[in-house]
């Protein structure tokens, strides 16, 4: 077996090249101490999340020999298995579900009795999952990208050793580029064990088998208000704790923030801003939490049914074996890299989470393009100045470019153009007229700087900001456009016109 794999190795570094199609060869598993499989691919991904099987995709549609690992046994990574996929569905069903109890009536709607079967709802979540999962593997199929099914680790800068899971095999794959796509996982809370039971992370909150009568919530970042929302809208009486003195997280602008919250709070939602979590434990059917006022120091314990710790994430390399290659990573276990996304080795590059930059799967998705097209085509294009964001409570909060605090700390003078969606006739009709279009420009030039929406389909509406943004437009290109009537996207025109002239309707 050993001369096998020398003479693979001395082949490969005679020719200079790799194979169109992977080797039947086999060689000995350094991990496990028994024969493996050999294949060659000019692209091997590592994580079959968005950026990572979007990358595939990618470099298969280019021409190039590819193949992806993924650990998980499903394609679609952290984002569609226990993410952005599943917490959509919830939130979707659950606000189905509260529309019906309190918001019927007004609506010329009389129901009769009204029940809640989370089991079912679990399952439509579930299916949805599913079918997502099974789609990528068609994907795959119909683009030629091979699928390896384990955990994929260096031997060196082009060997990568696949230990397989249960539908998987054994393989040694050698690579003439390799893309780490490994993505993220929740950051824990020093001293707070989670269980997935009482303590939960974000994967656990999408999975509660009952409504938690108390639910605290650590973090009022977008996953803990977008969790709080489906379990307060199914029953439990929730209360955030964030340490810093707003919510909503980086990027979201003061006075949307400022605004959510006040809305959130009329839905029922408590929040302990400005509180420092000291401790949790779990005490029979309860979660206990310490707390402080960061600026009084005084403290106090309250008590939940259900904690969840929802404080962020942070870079998944682990296993990775980056150090036996001299990968370097910085201080918070970002995988270093260059402006085409490559590491110290040219032939190995990283996207997603497990770098720099926000931690969104559509963020993720450009860069695997912007990969594969360096490697194939030798350049890419990804603008980080147009990555918009969205929060799928209700009202929804969207925002991409910069907040109005951005630009004021800037020292560059500006226009602030809003417009209430209770202006919007579209707005009015659905009965549905919280929140405003807000954006921010250049007092000289008009050029748009920033869109924040909080509204009904504000997650929609942003797209077409952040078109205008990529294409450099002002103000007064998008009130200039026609916008059809009656729609809610009739706001973000008049929005634009607040910019730089009048609005009509308010």
């Amino acid at each position: 077996m050993n001369s096998l794999v020398s003479r693979f190795a001395r082949s490969v570094a005679s020719t200079g090249s790799l194979a169109t199609r992977p080797s039947a060869s086999f060689a000995l598993c350094s991990s496990r101490g028994y024969a493996s499989k050999t294949a060659e691919h000019d692209v091997l991904v590592i994580g079959g999340g968005p950026g990572g099987y979007v990358a595939a995709i990618k470099a298969a549609q280019l021409g190039l020999n590819t193949a992806c690992v993924e650990m998980r046994g499903r394609l679609g990574g952290t984002c569609l298995n226990v993410g952005c996929i599943p917490s959509k569905s919830l939130l979707n069903n659950s606000m189905r579900y509260h529309d019906v109890l309190h918001d019927s009536k007004k609506r010329g709607v009389i129901v009769g009795n009204v029940e809640l079967d989370l089991a079912q709802m679990m399952k439509a979540k579930d299916e949805s999952v599913d079918q997502l999962t099974g789609g990528i593997e068609m994907l795959f199929k119909k683009n030629k990208v091979t699928y390896y099914k384990g955990k994929g680790s260096f031997i060196d800068e082009h060997q990568v050793q696949i230990d397989a899971i249960e539908g998987g095999e054994d393989t040694i794959v050698n690579a003439k580029n390799i893309i780490i796509a490994t993505g993220s996982e929740p950051t824990p809370f020093p001293g707070i064990e989670v269980d997935e039971k009482r303590i939960v992370s974000s994967t656990g909150a999408i999975a509660l088998p009952e409504v938690p009568k108390r639910l605290a919530i650590i973090g009022g970042g977008i996953i803990g208000l977008e969790m709080a929302s489906v379990w307060s809208r199914l029953g439990s009486e929730v209360t955030i704790l964030e340490f810093l003195p707003a919510i909503g997280g980086a990027g979201m602008d003061s006075e949307v923030s400022k605004t959510i919250q006040k809305l959130l709070q009329k839905q029922g939602l408590k929040f302990k801003t400005g509180t420092k979590v000291l401790g949790a434990k779990v005490d029979g059917e309860e979660v206990h939490i310490d707390l402080e006022n960061a600026k009084s120091g005084k403290q106090e314990t309250i008590v939940a049914d259900t904690l969840l710790v929802a404080v962020g994430r942070r870079p998944y390399t682990e296993g990775l074996g980056l150090e036996k290659i001299g990968i370097e990573l910085d201080e918070r276990k970002r995988v270093v890299m260059d402006n085409e996304y490559r590491t110290k080795f040219p032939h190995i590059r990283v996207i997603g989470d497990c770098t720099f930059g926000p931690m969104l799967a559509h963020k993720a998705e450009e860069e695997g393009i912007a990969a594969a097209e360096y490697i194939k085509l030798g350049h890419g294009h990804v603008n980080y100045g147009v990555i918009p964001s969205v929060m799928y409570t209700h009202p929804e909060v969207a925002w991409v470019g910069q907040s109005e605090q951005q630009v004021k700390e800037s020292g560059k003078a500006y226009n602030v153009g809003k417009f209430p969606y209770l202006a919007n006739s579209r707005a009015k009709t659905n009965l549905d007229t919280d929140g405003f279009v807000k954006f921010i420009t250049d007092k000289e030039t008009d050029r748009i700087l920033g869109c924040h929406i909080i509204g009904a389909n504000a997650g929609e509406a942003i797209a077409e900001a952040a078109l205008a943004l990529e294409y450099g437009a002002s103000a007064e290109d998008v009130a200039r456009t026609c916008h059809a009537h009656p729609t809610l996207s009739e706001a973000v025109k008049e929005a634009a016109l607040s910019a730089y002239d009048k609005p009509i309707n308010f």
